[in-house]
């Protein structure tokens, strides 16, 4: 399945929510909308990803461009409802130690907010 983006708002904070498998072959356009939702918003976003059953490199390059293009607007991005799957990719790679990781968008927002 590939990757499908929603967005909407938790308050005042962005939410993008990625579904399905995010790879080399998703990448461009997912990066294309979260960049699009930086843009129009405060720089503040969650990424929420209960639902991304699989991210190769290509799909953390995504996630690590959103932080970039949001810390330059002087804002930030959290994870939130990491699988055990993404959950172990990030922490492999230590990128936990670079996002602010949730259980859940709302909390996740809350701390934004």
């Amino acid at each position: 399945m590939k990757a499908t983006v929603t967005h909407r708002k938790i308050g005042q904070v962005d939410t993008v929510a990625i579904a399905g498998r995010l790879t080399a072959a998703e990448a461009p356009a997912v990066r294309q909308e979260i960049l699009q939702v930086l843009e129009r918003g405060d720089a503040r976003l969650v990424l929420d990803l209960p639902e991304m059953t699989f991210c190769d490199s290509s799909g953390l390059s995504v996630l690590i461009s959103a932080l970039k293009a949001a810390r330059g607007s002087g804002g930030n991005v959290s994870l939130a409802g990491l699988t055990p799957a993404v959950r172990a990719l990030i922490e492999l790679t230590r990128l936990q130690q670079v996002f602010e990781i949730f259980d859940d968008a709302e909390v996740a927002a809350a701390r934004m907010g």
